[in-house]
């Protein structure tokens, strides 16, 4: 009966003993990796926590800080490794790569970072064959869909974190105009993580009353295009002022994280590999998505109205001109 909600994922079905620790590996422990280790770590996400980075040295440094605040949180157990440290893990965090510098997009972080993956996706499959597999590092989006051609992982085991730190930042700056707290908003950014993401005005609410953005007198919906466009600039204007980001998308991965773990089927507008979205095929990008213990089981049906649909399929063409363009 709630067919016309939702477009199925096929999944594979994952054989998980309830008695086993649930285990997790983060791949690259710079600041967003060790902000994403120290969101989970606080929120008590993970049984065990395996952190793996090219230099050992200042990893190992990293992970006996971590450790040595573990008499004010949940046990955890944390690991300084490497992939092979990571076997029979419930789920792969990818991290490293090139950051984003200084006016640079996100799409001009693709080959560097693809090479990246393709040096570590055969380690991952093999000691990780299991694992749900989630990409942090941008251009997430077509990151996401280079991890799913390099791996041969099915599609709904594959995620990124997509626009749910956008989804986040919307929600934030929707709710200080409005002065309600964020969490009581549903409101959602669509399509590319980056310059071409969309605005899901038509469906945003507040505990079910929609904004009504459409119907709106010019002054006022002036006002929400602005917070839309502070939400879409948000990281180059944290990048020009502190070089990176990281707190925000280390809450966000959190939040996945734990659904994932804990089978919890939440919505998300994460990252997904989908066969068809506005007559753009094989493409990966953000839509609210139903994600628990085997990944990305479930898309949500979009209604769209003319606008929005035709900024989603531009946002995912630009993704498939770039995705045509990788070396894999």
């Amino acid at each position: 009966m709630f067919d016309a909600l939702f477009t199925p994922n096929p999944i594979t079905e994952l054989h998980v003993d309830p008695l086993r620790p649930l285990k997790g590996v983060i791949i690259g422990a710079g600041q967003v990796g060790l902000a994403c280790a120290y969101a989970m770590l606080i929120q008590n996400v993970l049984d065990e926590m395996v952190l793996v980075d090219i230099n050992q040295e200042r990893l190992i440094g990293e992970v006996m800080d971590l450790e040595q605040g573990m008499s004010f949180v949940q046990p955890t157990t944390i690991k300084a490794g490497t992939l092979a440290d990571a076997a029979g893990a419930d789920i792969v965090i990818l991290t490293a790569g090139a950051a984003q510098k200084p006016g640079e997009t996100r799409l001009d972080l693709v080959q560097k970072n693809v090479e990246i993956l393709k040096s570590l996706i055969p380690d991952i499959v093999s000691h990780c064959p299991e694992a749900i597999l989630l990409i942090v590092s941008n251009p997430v989006d077509v990151l996401t869909y280079a991890a799913w051609k390099l791996s041969g992982l099915p599609k709904a085991r594959v995620l990124g974190s997509g626009t749910v730190l956008d989804s986040g930042r919307f929600r934030f700056l929707l709710g200080r105009h409005l002065g309600i707290d964020p969490r009581s908003l549903h409101a959602y950014i669509i399509g590319e993580h980056g310059d071409s993401e969309v605005p899901f005005w038509s469906e945003a609410n507040v505990a079910g009353t929609p904004l009504y953005y459409d119907g709106m007198p010019a002054n006022e919906r002036g006002i929400l295009d602005d917070i839309f466009q502070q939400t879409k600039h948000a990281a180059y204007e944290i990048i020009s002022r502190k070089g990176y980001t990281n707190y925000a998308v280390g809450l966000a991965v959190a939040q996945i994280v734990q659904a994932i773990i804990r089978d919890q089927n939440r919505v998300f507008s994460v990252s997904c590999i989908l066969d068809e979205i506005c007559g753009v095929q094989d493409v990966s990008l953000s839509i609210p998505a139903v994600v628990g213990r085997t990944g990305v089981n479930r898309l949500l049906k979009l209604s769209l109205n003319d606008l929005e649909r035709d900024q989603l399929k531009t946002s995912a063409q630009t993704l498939r001109d770039v995705i045509n363009q990788i070396r894999f």
